[in-house]
């Protein structure tokens, strides 16, 4: 620092250096710009001066002096003099210099007249004091400082109301209570106010304190007191009125002191007015914190404490009544909360508007538990009415509602009211979220809010906002959707059943998609109630009066149960509806007094009922199977029917549920299938059953009308609001399709996915499901969807089957509808374009319109299957039957009848009820009228469209069916990719299918053949059966009845086979090239071979149930039961058959008692209605034309054996072979185990089916084809025959005609002749002669024939002349019966297979002439025929050479067999014995040729008769079989024992004697006499015409 004071002034002191000093000082002290630069020089400058003093550069005297000229220059001038000699008094003790220290001292007492000694004695040390003489001892002064400091400083000044003049607290209270209304300000009170503190010596604090207290007083003059008190804090401390606020609050903190509200109110306005801190106030405010958060946790302690109690089973009566004393004692703890003076505090900001500190206070308290307490619920709410104000009242309140304005608070610093959306955001919402579950405090407020969300949600909906406004939507939309979760819901539940409240929440929440309101529902559900004491209690209660309710709970008492239901639900629909569906679950039979109880709910509450469904389907804790695994639980199935039910009742949205069953089938789950499945059923009234009646089912292939009113069980009314409902669900969804295609879809995926571990039993039980649901939600489609919404959301079929691969069946099933709209609305076209009305005209039209609707469909079906199927049918004929519905097929004119009549018996009994209104009863008769009429109309118009369909069909017909490889195939075609698809997709789709094939053959349709589609039909089931499922093989029962029932009507009556058939192209026998297919009389198969035909499928359809129920496999056995029930009305008709069902289904009731109950009960279920039926069925002989029965049971059996016949067997065994030689081998052993049973049926061997239901093509078109080949030539004979024995039976044609294996053909159709010529025609002696001749024409012709084909033949008839005659007999009869079999067109019985393998090189000679056939299209086919004989008997003569050997190596394979049957064998010696004479007679009137037959030969072939018979006899019917079942039935042959045979051979010999037993006292006589004329004529004759024969071959 620079020195101010040079040391030249002082060496000049006196010279010049004393004026200088002097003129510095002056201008220091002038200069006023600087004035603190100017103090600290003068202080400098003084103290320089001084200091050269001390260090005795100057003399004291000559100091002092100049001192005295400076002081004068400023006013502080003695203060810094002070200051300077303070400094230096420090300086100079702390010195050790003696000299210096005196000079300091002499300095200080020259200049003692400069300054006073008051300032020196403040600021010098005693010690320097008393050096001084300033004070006489230094000991004292200080104690003496200390003692004026701490009275000063330390002791409180005690105001003496004596000395304060009360006068003056009495003039401050009436200044203070003035009246303030006038100009009367804070300024000039405060004045006065100090006036009296200082006139009267009052305590300034008292002061305040006073003014406070007139404030809470007058708490109206805000204006006034809060700048009064602002100013008067000038004069005080800061922290002094929180201090006296403090000690206000702490007068009330005892016990049973209670806060007055004006002190909260003062309090809180001071606060807001800044001018104490809340930090400050609030630790002088009882209770701590922590007491509020122990207080907190003590809540939710006890909360849980009663929800334990709730919960608890209370046994006695005394528990109840310690539970009531409980009750009491907290009821009296609770009575008497402690004041809470926080609490106060908060309310009474929020009253006044101060929401910042408000929510200071309330952050410091646990969430909630601030707004629990009501009064400041109360307040919050208040605050938010008045925030919303301007907003509710712009956009919330309802048209026509007044309302009550709220003005807003007078207080500039409350929150601003909000304007906007926004502004409700930032402002609103956060109360809103301090408030939480308490806003139930406050209906109104709840309403408010709920219709200022209502309002915004209209207005985010509407589009056009741009993007900035957008994402500012979003963050209030999300704002909103937290204070409904946090908020709206929860004070709802808190509400006591406020109905009003639910149905205002609902107007908002039905404008959120359902994907929000359900979570919202989910969070209400599961997380809210354990958020907060309260809601813990509430929910118990809820639960404990929801029990209570749901005991007393009956169909009685449904109102007033429903009543307390709906109460409860109004608050919390949640639990309520959780613990009802638990109950549901448990106990199914509360479903209907339930739904019913649930009238009273709000909308919302039918809307959360919805989401807690859902919940309840989709709990993973649940087990959706049984724990036997082969059932759907039944927790499942009581839900689906009760929400099938409840949703059909109430107006309850759909779209969760439809969305959770489609989110489940695209997991791959068919489980929740069942909950649609009710929903329509309920909703629809659309109902499937496999159950249904014949009527039931007549009245579903009617019109709409006669389905509601005929076709279900329960008459479903009314359905048509809940099915708009449903539809409308759907379609909004864009679930409908959608749907569709995924239960298409998950059929297959049941079995291959989903059915991995499960059981077959169950996998079949969800493919039904599936398929069910399928079946009925697509009807349910069809027929509420209008045209345009159905077609323009169905894809055409190629979309549908290869893109989204929808199996055909259901892709037609979807498309049937869009097809019939379309035909119909172009059809309404067409009508309106011209008016003609003739009938031709319409049928025109309607055709035309047909073919603009299909042509597209026929295009797009040619993708589906692969280019050959279109060379057999073609794609119009695969639409048409697609396309087609039973509707456009017939009238159900009964079932319309049946329904009229019911009406009518009603509109009767309407009338002569007494009791019955007469406004009821007027109501109830226009309905019955409408209702009669609406069914006539329909049944008029339904007769309209079918005759314009079959209109339809007679034009389309000559392009279905090309056939263009063979008949056969085509029929295979035909049921492959039409028939058996669709008769088990539905039960009026079997009805359909057995209509069709009639309709085709009614039709005269060209290259179809009835008699192959029905053979094929029934003649093997037992795939079919397998492989079905519960409800499918119920399907296909229904088919094959509905079939069964056409034949039978046939079969009744020769005047209606002529009539329907008799010169039907379907009952042509003789399958020729496409160009022959002429009405040739001879080629037309007559009644009585159709008789014996229909016997044959009635024995073919017993074999198959018999096989199916021995398998043991549940499948199996399950299904051949159903059908086998459902064709109990035309099957069985034969009693023999009847009873060899009836032993096995007995079987099976014992067998499966224990171990299957559902087959025992199905078993147990049909045995009942067998037995029923017995008395309708008839003899065999009855059933088809029939020789006696022979005696001898076993020669019964021997006959059907290929050979039994005593005729030259081998040759023709050989050549029918040809057609299934592959399948021979397998059908050896097959027959071992079956070969017994299937002899039940002796007239079955005529005609199997030609090729197996599955379609194997290849070989069906060579059998087709050696057919024709043999059919042909044996047309020929049958000519030459007709000319020969012009008096022979029709039946001869048929067998020349039908019997395609030639050799053997030609020697049973000689038997047949033989035989009819003696029963039908008399027996002269012309005819005799006749017949002579014959026989030498064909001996002359046979000689030719090869050597081995005469010797075997030879052979065979020896054999015979050795059987028993009566053997003989049979057998012949047998012949003829398998002939007339044949007759269509199928082999001839005994020459169904033969035990000797066909040669490979046969087989490909045979397929060359098979190609000459078909190709082969002049009239004159003789030279195809010929070749085609001669291929045959090249074939048959190698196949005989090498015939004895099998035969030999074969009953050496069968001597199991033949040890079983030694006992039947040796009763039917004794009967040959006994004939022994007769036939020695006959024996004699036999040619020489005939006993040329080596006798071991005969030997060998009894043998082989008497043991195999039976198994060849089952052969017989194996053609029927594919390859595939013979080694399926060939591995379940080695399991069975040869005991079951044994047993079965014997029940097979009774039965046969039993069904021949009627004839044979009758006949015995005739039989003599005809056997005697048959040794005549059959001796030579077979032998001539087999020589006849190979001439032609030649």
């Amino acid at each position: 620092m620079a020195v101010l004071l040079p040391a030249e002034w002082i060496k000049n002191w006196e010279k010049g250096g004393k004026s200088d000093f002097v003129q510095l000082c002056r201008t220091l002290s002038e200069n006023k710009s600087h004035d603190n630069m100017s103090f600290r020089d003068i202080q400098q400058i003084l103290y320089e001066l001084a200091y050269h003093v001390v260090r005795g550069n100057l003399k004291h005297d000559q100091t002092s002096n100049v001192l005295g000229d400076v002081i004068e220059f400023r006013e502080d001038m003695p203060s810094i003099l002070a200051d300077v000699f303070c400094i230096l008094d420090i300086e100079t003790s702390c010195l050790e210099e003696k000299s210096k220290r005196d000079n300091f001292t002499q300095l200080v007492l020259a200049c003692l007249y400069l300054v006073s000694d008051t300032v020196l004695k403040e600021r010098l040390d005693p010690e320097t004091l008393e050096s001084l003489g300033l004070i006489k001892q230094s000991q004292q002064f200080n104690q003496k400082s200390v003692k004026i400091k701490t009275k000063l400083f330390y002791k409180q000044q005690k105001f003496n109301l004596l000395r304060e003049e009360n006068e003056g607290y009495a003039k401050l209270i009436a200044e203070l209570g003035q009246d303030l209304s006038g100009n009367v300000t804070s300024d000039l009170i405060l004045e006065n106010i100090k006036s009296l503190i200082g006139c009267f010596n009052l305590d300034p604090n008292r002061v305040l304190d006073i003014i406070l207290e007139v404030y809470e007083c007058r708490p109206e003059y805000d204006d006034f007191f809060v700048p009064l008190i602002e100013s008067y804090m000038y004069m005080c401390e800061p922290q002094t009125l929180c201090h006296i606020l403090g000690f206000k609050f702490k007068f009330y903190q005892d016990p049973s002191g209670e806060t007055p509200s004006s002190l909260y109110r003062v309090a809180a306005v001071l606060l807001q007015h800044n001018l104490i801190d809340l930090e400050d106030l609030y630790v002088h405010l009882l209770p701590g914190d922590n007491a509020i958060i122990e207080e907190h946790k003590r809540e939710i302690v006890e909360a849980k404490q009663i929800v334990r109690k709730l919960t608890m089973v209370v046994l006695s009566s005394e528990k109840t009544e310690e539970k009531e004393k409980e009750k009491e004692k907290e009821e009296e703890k609770t009575e008497k909360p402690p004041d809470n003076q926080k609490l106060g505090l908060l309310e009474a900001l929020l009253k006044i508007g101060d929401w910042h500190h408000a929510q200071s206070i309330m952050d410091q308290m646990p969430p909630f538990y601030a707004t629990s307490h009501k009064p400041i619920a109360i307040a919050l709410c208040q605050l938010a009415h008045v925030t919303i104000e301007p907003l509710y009242r712009r956009v919330g309140v309802p048209k026509g509602a007044k309302g009550s304005p709220i003005s807003p608070l007078p207080n500039k610093r409350a929150p601003k009211q909000a304007d906007s959306f926004e502004e409700l955001r930032k402002e609103v919402f956060n109360m809103l979220c301090y408030l939480g579950p308490h806003l139930s405090h406050d209906p109104i407020l709840f309403a408010k809010v709920v219709r200022l969300g209502k309002a915004f949600m209209k207005e985010f909906q509407s589009d056009g906002s741009k993007q900035e406004d957008k994402e500012k939507m979003e963050t209030l939309f999300s704002c909103l959707l937290s204070i409904t979760d946090q908020v709206l819901l929860p004070s709802l539940s808190l509400m006591e059943c406020n109905a009003c409240m639910s149905e205002e929440l609902w107007g908002m929440f039905k404008t959120f998609p359902y994907q929000y309101r359900y979570r919202l529902y989910g969070q209400w559900k599961n997380e809210t109630y354990d958020s907060h004491p309260l809601l813990v209690k509430v929910k118990a209660q809820t639960i404990d009066r929801a029990k209570y309710i749901m005991k007393r709970l009956t169909k009685e008492n449904v109102k007033p149960s429903g009543r307390q239901i709906g109460k409860l639900s109004h608050s919390n629909p949640t639990i309520l509806f959780d613990y009802i569906l638990s109950q549901i679950q448990k106990y199914d039979n509360l479903i209907t007094p339930v739904v019913d109880s649930l009238k009273y709910l709000t909308s919302l509450n039918y809307d959360v009922l919805a989401y807690c469904v859902i919940e309840a389907l989709a709990n993973p804790e649940k087990e959706r199977m049984k724990h036997d695994d082969t059932t759907i639980s039944s927790w499942l199935q009581s839900l689906a029917s009760f929400c099938g039910a409840v949703f059909r009742k109430y107006p309850i949205e759909l779209a969760g549920l439809l969305q959770y069953v489609a989110n489940q089938l695209k997991a791959g789950k068919s489980f929740d299938l069942l909950i649609l499945k009710e929903v329509v059923q309920k909703m629809a009234g659309i109902e499937i059953t496999e159950e249904m009646t014949i009527e039931q089912l007549e009245a579903m292939t009617g019109g709409e009308q006669l389905k509601a009113e005929g076709g279900y069980f329960g008459q479903i009314r009314n359905t048509k609001k809940s099915s708009q409902r449903l539809k409308d669900a759907l379609l909004d969804h864009d679930l409908a399709l959608p749907l569709c295609l995924l239960m298409a879809q998950q059929r297959n995926g049941v079995i291959f996915q989903e059915g991995g571990e499960k059981h077959l039993k169950l996998v079949g039980k969800l493919y039904d499901q599936c398929h069910d649901t399928l079946v009925q939600f697509g009807g349910f489609l069809a027929s509420n969807l209008s045209t345009e919404d159905y077609i323009k959301r169905v894809p055409s079929i190629d979309v549908l089957c290869n893109e989204f691969h929808t199996p055909h069946d259901a892709a037609f099933f979807l498309s049937r509808p869009m097809y019939a709209h379309h035909i119909s609305s172009k059809y309404d076209e067409l009508k309106k374009a011209e008016k003609g009305n003739k009938q031709q005209h319409k049928v025109h039209k309607y055709i035309t319109s047909c073919e603009l609707v299909m042509a597209p469909v026929h295009d797009a079906v040619i993708s589906l299957h692969l280019p050959k199927v279109w060379d057999d049918i073609s794609p119009q004929f695969y639409a048409t039957f697609w396309s087609l519905t039973m509707y456009d097929l017939a009238v159900p004119h009964s079932s319309y009848d049946r329904e009229v009549n019911k009406l009518k018996v009603q509109m009767k009994a309407i009338d002569d009820n007494q009791e019955m209104p007469p406004n009821k009863k007027k109501k109830e008769k226009e309905r019955c009228t409408a209702l009669q009429d609406k069914l006539l109309e329909e049944e008029k118009k339904q007769l309209e469209h079918v005759q314009r369909v079959l209109q339809r069909l007679k034009l389309e017909k000559d392009n279905w069916l090309l056939a263009k490889s063979t008949k056969n195939e085509t029929i295979t075609k035909f049921l492959q990719l039409c028939i058996f698809p669709r008769c088990i997709f539905s039960a009026i789709d079997a009805v359909y299918c057995a209509h069709f094939v009639e309709l085709v053959h009614q039709q005269k349709t060209p290259n179809f053949s009835t008699l192959l589609c029905y053979d094929r039909v029934f003649s093997d089931i037992i795939y079919t059966v397998a492989s079905c499922t519960e409800n499918e093989a119920s399907r296909y029962g229904r088919f094959l009845c509905y079939m069964l029932e056409t034949v039978t009507r046939w079969h009744s009556d020769r005047v209606i086979y002529e009539k329907e058939c008799g010169n039907y192209p379907g009952f042509v026998t003789i399958l020729r090239a496409t160009g022959f297919d002429g009405g040739n009389k001879a080629d037309q198969l007559d009644y009585e071979n159709f008789r014996h035909v229909v016997h044959k499928w009635h024995y073919k359809l017993t074999k198959a149930s018999v096989h199916c129920l021995e398998t043991g496999e549940y499948t199996h056995i399950r299904n051949i039961l159903i059908v086998l029930t459902k064709i109990l009305p035309w099957y069985p008709k034969v009693l023999n058959l009847g009873q060899a069902l009836e032993r096995r289904v007995h079987k099976i009731c014992q067998e499966e008692k224990e171990k299957r109950p559902d087959l025992y009960a199905l078993a147990m279920g049909y045995s009942g209605q067998l037995k029923s039926r017995k008395p309708f069925m008839i003899p065999e002989n009855e059933f088809h034309h029939k020789d006696p029965p022979a005696r001898n049971a076993v020669a019964a059996t021997v006959q059907n054996g290929p050979g039994g016949a005593g005729m030259p067997t081998s040759l023709t065994v050989n050549t029918v072979r040809l057609e299934e030689g592959t399948t021979e081998e397998t059908d050896k052993l097959k027959e071992k185990s079956q070969g017994v049973v299937k002899v039940i049926n002796k007239a079955v061997n005529a005609a199997p089916k030609v090729t197996t239901t599955n379609g194997n093509s290849a070989s069906n078109s060579k059998i087709i084809k050696e057919k024709d080949d043999k059919e042909k030539s044996g047309k020929e004979k049958d000519k030459e025959k007709k000319d020969k024995t012009p008096a022979a039976a029709p039946e001869m044609k048929a067998l020349g005609k039908d019997g395609k294996e030639k050799p053997k053909e030609e020697r049973a159709n000689k038997d047949d002749k033989a035989r009819e010529i003696k029963e039908k025609t008399p027996k002269s002696d012309k005819e005799k002669e006749k017949v002579k001749k014959e026989e030498k024409a064909s001996k002359e012709e046979k000689s030719k024939t090869i050597v081995t084909i005469v010797e075997s033949k030879s052979a065979a008839e020896k054999e015979r002349e050795k059987e028993p005659s009566r053997e003989r007999d049979v057998a012949k009869e047998m012949k003829s019966k398998e002939n007339v079999k044949g007759g269509e067109k199928i082999p001839v019985a005994g020459s169904l297979k033969s035990p000797v393998p066909r040669s490979e090189t046969s087989e490909s000679e045979r397929e060359q002439k098979r190609r000459k056939v078909d190709t082969h299209s002049s009239p004159s086919h003789s030279s195809t025929v010929k070749d085609n004989l001669n291929e045959l008997k090249d074939s048959s003569a190698k196949h005989y050479i090498n015939h004895i050997t099998p035969t030999m190596s074969k009953s050496k394979e069968r001597e199991v067999d033949k040890k079983d049957l030694d006992k039947s064998r040796e009763r039917s010696r004794e009967r040959e014995k006994k004939d022994e004479k007769d036939r020695k007679d006959r024996k004699r009137d036999h040619s020489n040729s005939d006993r040329e037959v080596p006798q071991e030969s005969a030997k060998r072939r009894k043998e082989e008769n008497g043991t195999t018979g039976s198994s060849k006899h089952s052969k017989s019917e194996s053609p029927s079989d594919s390859p595939r079942l013979n080694e399926k039935e060939k591995e379940k042959s080695k399991s069975k024992s040869s005991g079951k045979e044994k047993g079965d051979s014997i029940k097979v010999e009774k039965m046969e004697k039993s069904s021949s037993g009627s004839k044979k006292e009758s006949r015995h006589d005739k039989e003599k006499t005809e056997k005697k004329e048959k040794r005549e004529s059959t001796g030579g004759k077979e032998e001539k015409k087999h020589h006849k024969s190979s001439d032609k071959h030649r």
